[in-house]
């Protein structure tokens, strides 16, 4: 076999998004070793710029007629797309925060850019990853990547601790996902490719057998610690609290992202023959997620943590997209999830500047900050709206169309309930939005009686306005210019062949009455 055939079956294009991130990442290191702490001051735009333009080239893939790349390990299908472009974006912003965060805290900026692109190439990969080794290898790049992270801030305690009980919980939830997979390994007769998987299985002929469901759970439970679903969210409020707030910021974004990218190609395509079972698990991970987020969110007194229990809520919310299995229900994952990037990354910008100027995330000292800031008052309170529901912004539209898939599909109670706990997280969203707005002058917290002259031409600051002022804008606008982003998500579910043939299969399945459990 001469190169030139080998590469047309690698099909290798395919895969130049991810491509471009690596280029980044090396011209990041060389640069930080030629030129040493000063690179700080170009990095993070060359950081930006790669990233930038990993997404134009994702969105030039979107009618590639053959996007199976590496033997059939990575598919480059529209979904994968939306989902890495996602992923990006949340990078991106992240990097926009973190300029004056990290600076200020004495750590090297490139080297956090490096880990941070490392994190953001495993979500990608992970993203359109269509063979078991693909999948874990991308795993584990972004959780060691995301380990590394969380524990950057080594001087500070509370890093450490946040990155040893990310490790200790995130390595025992890779052992058991990875025991998960090895079942489907073996049960399909040594087939690694997720296709190949449910055929394997379905020829067979043992049916639904009990390591079918062993393997099923297995492999639920290492999504669920990923997208930081209840009971699998421990380590989430102590890991945002103790981690360094950008951090926080992408893995509440970009690792969710990722985890929900693995969910919907993992258990529709390897598991159509026990999709009553994985419906009934999340339903019951939706509804624990649901409660459980937004009612110890009430709480909270700490923004950071509030907004930990919050992520968890929303991975509630976003699980009913999930459980309809239908075009709609994963159109609107893809929506929500396009939209809760800039809402959820607003709120830790504002987060950020605020503790960059204070030194507190305490919610009671954001006490009377519109008289001092009206612009991070304005920010942060357009973000936690739209986090809450509430019309016109963006998160409104998300939650609607959600809940309108999840009633199309007949999950009326999960709707129901959704709507209750969406009523609920409003009074903890509006609580900071009034100790912010309505306090009268004599109320004033110390921290916001202290609050320092506004300046933004410290080293750091512009970037951070830059994604404020960004995350706002679309936050606001897309509630209200919602259409192109309704199309974006139906377009990439409608072109997604893998979805579309498991639809079907999932019909004619539940048409034959379910199997026993063999034994």
């Amino acid at each position: 076999m001469n190169f030139a055939n080998l590469a047309a079956q690698l099909n290798a294009g395919t895969i130049l998004p991810e491509g471009i991130v690596i280029i980044t990442l090396l011209a990041v290191l060389v640069g930080d070793l030629i030129v040493g702490r000063s690179s700080a001051r170009w990095t993070p735009y060359l950081a930006i710029a790669g990233l930038g333009t990993a997404i134009l080239a994702l969105f030039s893939q979107w009618n590639n007629p053959d996007p199976i790349a590496f033997l059939g390990g990575f598919n480059g299908d529209p979904l994968s797309v939306v989902f890495r472009a996602i992923i990006a974006l949340s990078a991106i912003v992240t990097i926009l925060m973190s300029v004056r965060y990290v600076e200020q805290s004495g750590t090297s900026l490139a080297e956090f850019l490096m880990i941070l692109l490392t994190a953001t190439l495993g979500g990608m990969f992970l993203s359109g990853a269509d063979e078991l080794v693909m999948i874990f290898v991308s795993l584990e790049t972004l959780s060691i990547s995301s380990y590394l992270l969380t524990g950057y801030m080594k001087l500070d305690p509370r890093s450490n601790e946040a990155a040893l009980k990310y490790l200790l919980i995130g390595a025992a939830s890779s052992a058991v996902f990875l025991y998960g997979v090895s079942l489907l390994y073996g049960l399909s007769g040594g087939e690694t490719r997720l296709s190949a998987i449910a055929a394997g299985i379905a020829n067979g002929g043992t049916g639904v057998s009990i390591g079918l469901v062993i393997a099923l759970v297995f492999a639920i439970a290492g999504i669920s610690f990923k997208i930081s679903a209840v009971p699998f969210h421990q380590w989430t409020p102590d890991v945002y609290e103790g981690s360094p707030t950008p951090v926080v910021a992408f893995l509440s974004v970009g690792s969710k992202t990722a985890g929900f990218a693995l969910a919907i190609r993992l258990l529709v395509t390897a598991f159509p023959l026990v999709s009553e079972q994985w419906h009934f698990v999340f339903t019951a991970l939706a509804i624990l997620s649901m409660v459980l987020g937004n009612v110890v969110a009430l709480a909270q007194t700490s923004l950071k943590r509030m907004l930990a229990y919050s992520s968890i809520g929303q991975a509630g919310f976003v699980t009913i997209g999930l459980i309809a299995n239908t075009d709609a229900g994963y159109a609107s994952m893809v929506f929500y999830l396009l939209v809760y990037l800039f809402m959820n990354l607003g709120a830790f910008s504002a987060l950020i500047l605020f503790s960059l100027r204070t030194g507190t995330d305490r919610i009671s000292e954001y006490a009377g900050l519109y008289q001092k800031d009206p612009l991070l008052t304005l920010g942060l309170t357009v973000c936690l709206l739209s986090l809450g529901g509430i019309p016109p912004f963006a998160g409104f539209f998300g939650k609607l169309y959600l809940f309108w898939a999840g009633w199309q599909a007949g999950l009326y109670g999960l709707v129901l309930l959704g709507l209750v706990t969406s009523v609920i997280s409003i009074y903890y969203y509006i609580r900071v939005v009034k100790m912010m707005v309505v306090k009268e002058p004599q109320e004033m917290s110390e921290a916001v009686k202290n609050y320092p002259a506004i300046s933004w031409n410290l080293p750091g600051l512009r970037p951070l306005q830059v994604s404020l002022i960004l995350t706002v804008v679309v936050t606001s606008l897309a509630g209200i210019l919602s259409n192109p982003l309704f199309s974006l998500a139906n377009d990439s579910i409608e072109r997604t062949p893998m979805l579309q043939s498991a639809l079907v299969q999932t019909e004619t399945v539940a048409s034959i009455p379910a199997p026993e459990l063999a034994d």
